[in-house]
C-alpha cells in the first residue's frame, strides 16, 4: 500500500520536473526536491549550485550533480542523482539491495577523494565545477571543510521483500573518514574529514510530504555513537513532561555538532542567534579557564519526545533521546565546536544541561510545548518572537487573501501554506478532478511559504541574503510583516497581497528572461535575479531622494511584463552577470554573491551608475514609475474597503462539493478505525450537506485533519471512492468572488452590481433571484455569503453556463 503511494508521488515529482519542452532533466528534479530537504533540516539553504560532472578516471567512475555549503561553512554537501530512476521507461523502481545504492554513492566518494587529493585539478571543464575542485584541493578548503555529506537522490522506493507484499525499508550507510595533510600559517596539520552518506529516496520524500513540514525526528544514541551514558538527576515528573539535569562533556557536544550541524537546533524555535563563528566571551573562558566554563555558562535546554534510560544503584543513566532538539544553547554548542576546530582544547570543559522529555502529547501539543520552552528559556540574548510554523497568523492572513482575491484576468494564485497541501488536494480529487485543479492552478501560479520569503525580500537592498535563502530569509520576511518588535509592522490586506504577487511576477519573469542551461544568460541565475531586482528597488523606492517609485501595480494589472521592460531587464541582467564575475574575490561566484561586499561593489560600480543614467533607463523609469505621494494616496483609498475573507466559505464549499455520499462512503470504509466521536462528526457533515447548511469551524477543522490522517494511514481508501463532485458549487463561489473583485478593482458599487445579476436571473425566470441582493449587502458589510446563498445562486450559474 505505502509503496504504491510512493510510486504515485514519483509520477507527480517527475511531472513537476519537466522543462518547457516536456523533458525531465537532472537539475530540475534535484531543485524540485530540495525544498523537502530544507523542511527536514538536512540543508540550510535551497541555493543549490549545479556542477554536473560525470566521467571515469583510472577506472574509477565519477559523478556529481552539484553542491551546497552550509551557513556556518564547515560542511560541504554534495548531490548525486540516480539518473536511471527519473527515466519514464525504467522498471527498476523497487530497490531492496543496499549494494545498488552503494555503487552510486561510490561515484561521489571517488569524486571527493580525488578532488581533495588534487587528482582532478587538471580537468578541462570550466565554471562552478572547477571552483569547487580547486577549493576542495586547497589548504583553505582543507581547513574549512570538516564534513563532506553526500546526498544520493533517487526516485526509487527502498523495500524489503518479506512476505507477499514489499514493505518500506530504511537504509543507513556507514560513515567514512579521509585523512589529509595541509599547511596553515606555515604549520603542517593533519586531520580527518568525515564522509556522511544519506539516501534521499521516495520513502524519505513521501514522509516529508505527509508530515506537512514537521521536522523528521533526530535520535541521538549516546551509548552507541559515543560509548557514553549520561548520568542524570530526575528533577520533575509532570503530566506532559519529565525533566532531567545532567552534565555533558564538551567533546561530545562538539562531535554532535560535527555529525548533525544545524539539525540539532530546534526548527520551530522562536528565537534566532547567529551561529557562525565563536562568541568571544565563551572563547576567552574556553581558552583561559576551561574548568570554569560550567560555572560561567547558562548551559543547554534540550527537548525530546522519548528517552531510553536505565537505573543502576539508584542512579539514572540516559542512553538515548528521540526527537532531540537544542532549544536554548545553540550558541554554546557552536562555539565549543568552532573553538575546538581552531585548535582550542575542550577536553576539560563541561556544560550543564536540562533535558525535558515530553510524554502523553500530540504532535501539535509537542510543537507548542517546545516553542514555549524555547521562548522562556532564551534569556541570554534578546530574542525575536517569530513563529515559523504554517499556523503563523500572518501566513493565515495571506492564505485567506489568496482564496479571496482574483487577478484582473480572473485567476487565483495558490499559496501552499503547509507542505504537501496541493499534492493532497490532487490526491483526493481523483484523476478528473486532478486535471481540473492542475489547469486552474498551473505551476507558475503557485508558491510555497518557503518561496514567499524569497520573493517578498527580493524587493529590497539585501540580495545577498535572498541568494542565501533558507530559513533565514523566511524568518526575515516574518519579522518584516509581523514581528512584535517591528514598529513598522505591515497591514496584511489587499494592497499587501497585490504588491506581493507583483513581486512574484517580477521575480518569475526575470527567471524566465534569464533562461536556464543552454539558453541562459549565464550560470548565475540565482544571484543575477535578486541582484537585478535590488538595483530596481534601490534606484526607485529605496532612494529617499527620488520622489518616484517603481509602479509594481502595473505588473499586477498586466499580470506580466511588457516587451520594452523585458528587453531592458535582460540588458541589466547581462551586465549584472558580467559584474559578478568582475568583482567577485573568489572563484566560487555563487558563494561569494552571498556576501554584502559583492552587492556593495556592484551597486556602487561605475558600470551600474552609467547604465542607470542612460536615455533608455530614463525612458523606462518614466514609463514605469509613480510618485511616492500618489502611491500612498492610492493605497490609503484602497484600504478603506472592508475586505471580505472567503477562506472559511471556500473550505466549507470544498466539503459540500464532495457530496454526502463521499462522507458516507468514507465513514463506512473506515468504520472500524474511527472513534464514536469521529463517526458522529462524519454523519453531521453528511447531514449538513444534505440540508445545505453552514458547517461549524470545528467540523471544517475535523475534516481537514482527518483527511490528512487518511492520506497518511489509509491512502488506498481514497481510491475506493469514485463519486462525482458537485463542481457547480465551486463554480458559483468563484463567480461571486470574481464579481466582488471586479467591483473592488473598478471601484464600482457592490450592491448595485449584484442587484443587476438578480434582475437578469428574474428576467430569465430563475429561482431565488433575490439571493444576489442579499449577497451584495453581505459583501458591502465585509461579510462572506452563507453556504445556502451559494446553493441558491448556483441555479443561475448552472443555467448561464449551459446557455
Amino acid at each position: 500500500m505505502e509503496i504504491q503511494e510512493y510510486l504515485k508521488y514519483r509520477v507527480d515529482l517527475l511531472n513537476e520536473s519537466k522543462d518547457e519542452d516536456g523533458f525531465i532533466n537532472e537539475s530540475n528534479f534535484i531543485n524540485n526536491i530540495i525544498p523537502s530537504m530544507l523542511d527536514a533540516k538536512l540543508i540550510d539553504t535551497e541555493d543549490f549550485t549545479e556542477t554536473y560532472y560525470s566521467t571515469e578516471i583510472d577506472g574509477s567512475p565519477i559523478k556529481i550533480n552539484g553542491y551546497i555549503i552550509n551557513d556556518s561553512g564547515e560542511r560541504l554537501q554534495l548531490f548525486i542523482l540516480n539518473d536511471e530512476s527519473i527515466s519514464l521507461e525504467t522498471k527498476n523502481l523497487e530497490i531492496s539491495l543496499k549494494d545498488y545504492y552503494d555503487g552510486i554513492f561510490k561515484k561521489a566518494v571517488n569524486f571527493t577523494n580525488k578532488s581533495i587529493k588534487g587528482h582532478l585539478n587538471d580537468i578541462q571543464d570550466i565554471g562552478a565545477i572547477n571552483a569547487l575542485i580547486n577549493q576542495m584541493s586547497s589548504s583553505l578548503g582543507a581547513d574549512q571543510f570538516d564534513v563532506v555529506e553526500i546526498f544520493l537522490v533517487s526516485a526509487t522506493a527502498t523495500v524489503e521483500n518479506r512476505g507477499q507484499i514489499p514493505q518500506p525499508k530504511r537504509l543507513d550507510f556507514k560513515d567514512e573518514n579521509i585523512k589529509i595533510k595541509y599547511t596553515k600559517n606555515r604549520e603542517s596539520i593533519e586531520k580527518e574529514i568525515l564522509i556522511i552518506k544519506k539516501l534521499i529516496d521516495l520513502n524519505f520524500l513521501y514522509s516529508i510530504l505527509i508530515s506537512q513540514g514537521n521536522r523528521l525526528p533526530l535520535k541521538i544514541d549516546f551509548e552507541e555513537q559515543f560509548n557514553y551514558k549520561i548520568e542524570a538527576i530526575k528533577a520533575a515528573d509532570e503530566v506532559n513532561f519529565e525533566s532531567y539535569l545532567c552534565v555533558l562533556p564538551a567533546t561530545i557536544l562538539s562531535k554532535l555538532y560535527l555529525k548533525h550541524s544545524s539539525r540539532l537546533l530546534e526548527k520551530n524555535v522562536r528565537s534566532f542567534l547567529q551561529f557562525r563563528g565563536v562568541n568571544l566571551g565563551m572563547r576567552k573562558t574556553l581558552t583561559r579557564d576551561p574548568e570554569k566554563f560550567i560555572a560561567f555558562n547558562n548551559g543547554l535546554t534540550i527537548t525530546a519526545s522519548d528517552k531510553e534510560i536505565e537505573e543502576v544503584g539508584g542512579k539514572y543513566f540516559l542512553k538515548s533521546l528521540s526527537d532531540f532538539q537544542i532549544v536554548n544553547g545553540g550558541q554554546t554548542t557552536a562555539s565549543i565546536y568552532f573553538s575546538q576546530k581552531d585548535g582550542i582544547d575542550v577536553s576539560k570543559v563541561k556544560v550543564m544541561a536540562k533535558i525535558n522529555v515530553a510524554k502523553n502529547v500530540s504532535e501539535e501539543d509537542l510543537n507548542e510545548l517546545i516553542s514555549s520552552i524555547s521562548e522562556f528559556s532564551n534569556s541570554q540574548s534578546k530574542v525575536t518572537t517569530v513563529d515559523l510554523r504554517s499556523r503563523n497568523p500572518q501566513l493565515n492572513k495571506i492564505k485567506a487573501l489568496s482564496e479571496s482575491i482574483i487577478t484582473p484576468s480572473g485567476r487565483k494564485w495558490f499559496f501552499e501554506k503547509s507542505k504537501g497541501e496541493f499534492n493532497t488536494k490532487l490526491r483526493i480529487a481523483g484523476q478528473s478532478g486532478k486535471n481540473r485543479i492542475e489547469k486552474e492552478y498551473p505551476k507558475e501560479f503557485r508558491f510555497t511559504k518557503e518561496q514567499l520569503g524569497k520573493y517578498y525580500s527580493s524587493w529590497g537592498d539585501e540580495p545577498y541574503k535572498v541568494k542565501k535563502g533558507g530559513e533565514a530569509i523566511f524568518r526575515k520576511f516574518l519579522e518584516d510583516v509581523g514581528s512584535e518588535e517591528n514598529e513598522r509592522k505591515l497591514n496584511i490586506d489587499r494592497n499587501f497581497y497585490e504588491l506581493l504577487i507583483s513581486r512574484i511576477i517580477l521575480f518569475k519573469s526575470l527567471e524566465e528572461i534569464h533562461g536556464a542551461r543552454n539558453n541562459a544568460i549565464g550560470q548565475l541565475r540565482s544571484a543575477v535575479v535578486p541582484y537585478t531586482m535590488s538595483i530596481l528597488f534601490s534606484k526607485t523606492e529605496g532612494d529617499k531622494r527620488n520622489p518616484n517609485t517603481f509602479d509594481l501595480a502595473k505588473l499586477w494589472a498586466k499580470e506580466g511584463l511588457e516587451d520594452d521592460l523585458k528587453v531592458y531587464l535582460k540588458e541589466l541582467m547581462i551586465l549584472v552577470n558580467d559584474l559578478i564575475k568582475k568583482y567577485a574575490k573568489s572563484d566560487d561566484l555563487g558563494e561569494y554573491s552571498k556576501k554584502k561586499e559583492m552587492w556593495d561593489d556592484i551597486y556602487n560600480s561605475n558600470e551600474i551608475k552609467d547604465f542607470l543614467n542612460t536615455d533608455n533607463s530614463n525612458k523606462i523609469f518614466n514609463k514605469y514609475s509613480i510618485s511616492k505621494k500618489d502611491l500612498e494616496k492610492k493605497l490609503k483609498a484602497n484600504s478603506k474597503n472592508k475586505e471580505v475573507d472567503f477562506k472559511f466559505l471556500k473550505d466549507s464549499i470544498d466539503i459540500h462539493s464532495k457530496t454526502p455520499e463521499f462522507y458516507k462512503k468514507l465513514n463506512s470504509l473506515l468504520w472500524d478505525n474511527l472513534t464514536d466521536n469521529e463517526r458522529n462528526k462524519f454523519s453531521n457533515i453528511s447531514a449538513l450537506i444534505q440540508q445545505r447548511e453552514d458547517l461549524t469551524t470545528d467540523l471544517v477543522n475535523f475534516e481537514n485533519n482527518l483527511i490528512q490522517k487518511i492520506r497518511i494511514n489509509f491512502p488506498d481508501v481514497l481510491d475506493k471512492i469514485v463519486i462525482e463532485e458537485n463542481t457547480i458549487l465551486e463554480n458559483t463561489l468563484n463567480y461571486v468572488i470574481k464579481k466582488y473583485n471586479s467591483c473592488i478593482e473598478k471601484e464600482e458599487d457592490i450592491i448595485s452590481n449584484f442587484d443587476k445579476i438578480g434582475m437578469i436571473a428574474k428576467a430569465k425566470g430563475i429561482k431565488y433571484d433575490s439571493v444576489f441582493n442579499e449577497i451584495g449587502k453581505n459583501l458591502k458589510l465585509g461579510e462572506a455569503p452563507s453556504v445556502k446563498q451559494i446553493y441558491y445562486s448556483s441555479y443561475y450559474i448552472s443555467i448561464i453556463k449551459n446557455d
